[in-house]
């Protein structure tokens, strides 16, 4: 058996059994339980057919195909990246010139996690801290632990980050004279993981200009996720944070094609101020010397053809149809029990649900094993929640609403509904 002192910093950092890990062990030991849990896309509008198509294509130029069966940049692919930015630009509703950005800050990596983890490398040294919102996506918070970087969870609320309560941790820690170990603000910018909520324009104008008003001898970057930005149900769009970002100098945007058309194609991607091209690439290189190159091209020809459009108006049907017959179960199961609510979601994957305060929903409570008796898995909300947070709330559940038929839907509100009682 290897001893922990064997092990480097970072591999005793990331220690421990994920929480992720200990869900899929309680699925598969019980094949029938509906998995409410699991943040994965509908696995029967998974993208077959323009799949296949875009294949057909590809295959059908011998040059194009046997050039993506080659090693390609570490960048990437570039008609890919020019693709990537005109449609960051167009829902913007601005030309790169007004975004003052070009192509060569667009950068390929193999989803956005490994896009995320390569900026974070780049800028953060272990101790220094990334204000992350209470609730957050709790795969970066382990990437954050795994380097050794304090994630300090600010107070949100329906609409996400509140820009008062960042301000507050700024001001505090530059009274403090601890302002220089803030790196960055993480922001899940359209429909949170877990919470679904969507930062409003307003909110994300005012988190820019904190960033930039409290950047001294270091500048604070955000960080903005935009991995559920396409799956919008209902309502309008909202402009990135980067639109607001004039001088480009601030924000780093994440993407991702696995939740807007397939996760096992593994193509995401990001957008760099200028400043971090070259040290993101140098690391990037040392790493993979460029993603996979097969998997760009197909992408591109997936766009170049229309099929990522036309596959999201399948996938978006199929969701509304799901966020509706989740909404309906809660309201019939759900809502009659004292101190239970919910955010109804006009988009992403999640339903976040709150319980009775003295309900503890965690792994190690009494609710998650009786909502297994009864049929059902969750995720629980406390590993949501950074661990330097004001408050670490047990009483919270992430719900997706991905992987499951609305009959499946229907059925897991219900058995939760039950767990519920039982513990109350």
């Amino acid at each position: 058996m290897l001893h922990q002192e064997a092990l480097s910093r970072r591999a005793r950092w990331a220690g421990g059994e994920q929480v992720i890990t200990q869900l899929m062990a309680k699925a598969l030991a019980n094949p029938k339980l509906v998995s409410l849990a699991a943040g994965f896309t509908d696995q029967q509008t998974l993208p077959v057919d323009p799949t296949r198509k875009a294949l057909e294509i590809l295959w059908s130029d011998p040059a194009r195909a046997l050039a993506a069966l080659q090693y390609g940049t570490t960048i990437g692919y570039g008609p890919l990246r020019e693709l990537l930015l005109q449609r960051m630009c167009e829902a913007d509703g601005r030309s790169a010139a007004e975004m003052n950005v070009s192509v060569d800050q667009v950068v390929v990596t193999a989803g956005s996690n490994v896009f995320l983890f390569l900026v974070a490398d780049t800028l953060l040294d272990p101790g220094d801290v990334v204000l992350c919102g209470a609730p957050s996506y709790f795969v970066f918070l382990g990437l954050l632990a795994n380097l050794g970087v304090q994630a300090v969870g600010v107070e949100t609320d329906q609409q996400g980050l509140i820009p008062e309560a960042v301000e507050e941790e700024l001001a505090r820690r530059a009274e403090s004279g601890d302002l220089h170990r803030i790196k960055a603000i993480y922001a899940v910018s359209y429909y949170d993981n877990p919470s679904s909520v969507t930062i409003p324009a307003q909110r994300r104008a005012a988190l820019v200009e904190l960033a930039k008003r409290y950047s001294g001898d270091h500048r604070i970057r955000i960080f903005e996720d935009t991995a559920y930005r396409e799956l919008r149900y209902w309502g309008e769009d909202t402009p990135s944070m980067r639109s607001f970002d004039r001088q480009g100098d601030t924000v780093v945007v994440a993407g991702t094609f696995s939740k807007s058309f397939s996760p096992g194609i593994r193509v995401g991607w990001g957008v760099l101020p200028r400043d971090l091209v070259e040290p993101v690439l140098s690391l990037k290189g040392n790493i993979d010397f460029g993603s996979p190159n097969f998997s760009q091209y197909l992408m591109h020809t997936v766009l170049t053809e229309s099929l990522l459009d036309d596959h999201l108006e399948r996938i978006r049907a199929s969701y509304r149809e799901k966020i509706s017959a989740m909404m309906e179960a809660a309201d019939q199961f759900l809502a009659p029990i004292d101190g239970v609510d919910w955010i109804r979601p006009t988009g992403g994957l999640y339903v976040w649900l709150r319980l009775p305060e003295a309900i503890d929903s965690g792994l190690d409570g009494p609710l998650f094993d009786r909502a297994v008796e009864e049929g059902v898995l969750y995720v629980p909300g406390v590993y949501c929640y950074p661990s330097q947070s004001r408050v670490l709330p047990r009483n919270m559940i992430r719900l997706s609403f991905g992987v499951p038929s609305c009959e499946e839907i229907r059925y897991g509100v219900e058995a939760l509904g039950r767990a519920i009682r039982q513990v109350v």
